[in-house]
């Protein structure tokens, strides 16, 4: 999923490496980095692709921030105790503002957990998924289970149109359990998401109204994070889809209690009407929160299949044939939930980087570079 309340937890909790591929594999599928120089200090020197990056937040667990369609705003989930919530709730700002003294407008209704908000067309409304009908407080968030790094799938969670002032105008989804991770396709006509009304996880497309839910997803496993490719045709998505016996009865009891262990994901990639589905990555441990390069020939995403206790996590780029692997992060924590500007000129994403060494997950935009 996209979710933000366990970025921290994620790096301590992921047990050892998953090799499915062997070191020398993975090193010769690595391109050769250019180390470059740079003056500012939020750049690592091997950070070639950013050619600027400013912090946006300083504080807090913030994440999945995600463009308007005219790039001129972005709306994120923060659970940023200074801000008056204990946990994510959906906040909006500017493309060139800061938050380091001030807070930014809450667009979510401070009610129960948000996840994933995504601008409409209109640059005047926002999707989201919410708990809120179901709780007024924050609902328990268990991370552990039979030593065991989990997530948590509310089945409260539905999706919701509201305003740039946080009025819900509309309840696209009604459904018995989890209804959430809604991304809009660029072209504007449709929204993807995950649902477990089919009684797993899978993906579902829908028009941007709510009308015509269509399942296009349909194996065993946990597929979710999906995001359109910019010409509307293809989705991305990242998928723990259990092989064995004793993977499937444990998914399925997992599931069964709301919950999903997501320490072993790969990416696929299908046609947005789920045709010709194909797993794109094979690289062990958990590759996830995919995004389009705006060419629409790569696909940026995290991972940490090179790490071997866990962590880091870094971001990678990866053609969509499988081939050319490159490491675009090099941080040694948490680097993640990459984001390109429409325009294509600027990545927003999530890291551990410039935080004195504490916990705090913060927001980044980069200027990109190819």
């Amino acid at each position: 999923m996209k979710h933000t309340y366990f970025i921290i937890l994620i790096v301590i909790f992921f047990g050892c490496k998953n090799e499915s591929k062997t070191t020398s594999e993975v090193e010769q599928s690595i391109k050769t980095e250019t180390v470059t120089t740079t003056d500012n200090p939020l750049i690592y020197p091997e950070e070639k692709h950013f050619k600027s990056m400013r912090q946006v937040t300083f504080g807090g667990d913030n994440a999945e921030a995600y463009w308007s369609f005219n790039d001129k705003q972005l709306v994120f989930q923060s659970n940023y105790k200074a801000w008056n919530v204990d946990c994510d709730q959906m906040f909006l700002m500017d493309a060139d503002e800061t938050f380091k003294d001030n807070m930014p407008p809450m667009v979510s209704t401070g009610k129960g957990r948000t996840t994933c908000a995504y601008f409409l067309p209109d640059n005047k409304h926002i999707i989201y998924a919410s708990t809120h009908l179901k709780q007024d407080e924050c609902p328990e968030t268990p991370l552990r289970k039979n030593g065991k790094y989990i997530w948590p799938i509310y089945d409260s969670y539905d999706i919701f149109v509201a305003d740039l002032e946080g009025n819900i105008v509309k309840q696209l989804t009604n459904e018995i359990g989890y209804d959430a991770e809604p991304t809009v396709s660029p072209k504007g006509d449709k929204i993807v998401f995950t649902s477990t009304r089919s009684g797993d996880l899978e993906l579902y497309t829908m028009n941007i109204d709510g009308s015509d839910v269509k399942q296009i997803t349909h194996e065993l496993g946990y597929d979710g994070g999906a995001f359109f490719s910019p010409d509307g045709t293809k989705l991305i998505f990242r998928s723990s889809r259990p092989k064995t016996e004793k993977e499937i009865k444990e998914y399925k009891d997992l599931l069964a209690e709301g919950l999903v262990e997501p320490t072993e994901m790969e990416l696929y990639i299908c046609n947005a009407d789920g045709s010709e589905l194909r797993q794109l990555t094979d690289l062990g441990n958990a590759n996830w929160s995919p995004f389009f390069h705006p060419s629409g020939k790569k696909v940026l995403f995290s991972s940490n299949f090179e790490a071997e206790r866990g962590f880091p996590f870094n971001l990678y780029l990866i053609d969509l044939d499988g081939k050319n692997l490159e490491r675009v992060t090099h941080g040694e924590t948490f680097d993640a939930f990459p984001v390109f500007s429409n325009n294509g000129k600027y990545l927003a994403f999530s890291s551990n980087r410039n935080n004195g060494g504490g916990r705090d997950t913060n927001l980044f935009i980069a200027e990109w570079q190819d």
